[in-house]
């Protein structure tokens, strides 16, 4: 099943996240290469592609696991919550119905 990781960053987290961004798409590129990522990014900070200095106030990661223990324990693993950039971190049962 499909699980929605959803991530509220703390205030000023854009040095945190470039510290810890090589370690986070590494375990993304992993779920995509094994095919069980639908799709992950982060949340502007500000209305724009490319926030610059206003950096991103969180980010959303849906992919499939096999129970939502199994996706809550891959989120509390991420180098991100290990580096201090999320403030929160929840995790949904996510059901794709379009595309």
């Amino acid at each position: 099943m499909y699980y929605a990781i959803i991530s509220e960053d703390v205030e000023n987290s854009l040095p945190l996240r470039k510290e810890a961004r090589p370690a986070h798409l590494e375990r993304l590129e992993a779920l995509k290469a094994e095919g069980r990522l639908l799709v992950a990014g982060p949340n502007p900070a500000i209305d724009a592609e490319d926030p610059g200095p206003e950096g991103f106030s969180g980010s959303m990661v849906i992919a499939e696991f096999a129970s939502l223990e199994d996706a809550k324990t891959w989120a509390n693993a991420d180098p991100y919550v290990a580096a201090g950039v999320y403030q929160s971190v929840t995790v949904k049962p996510f059901k794709k119905v379009l595309p």
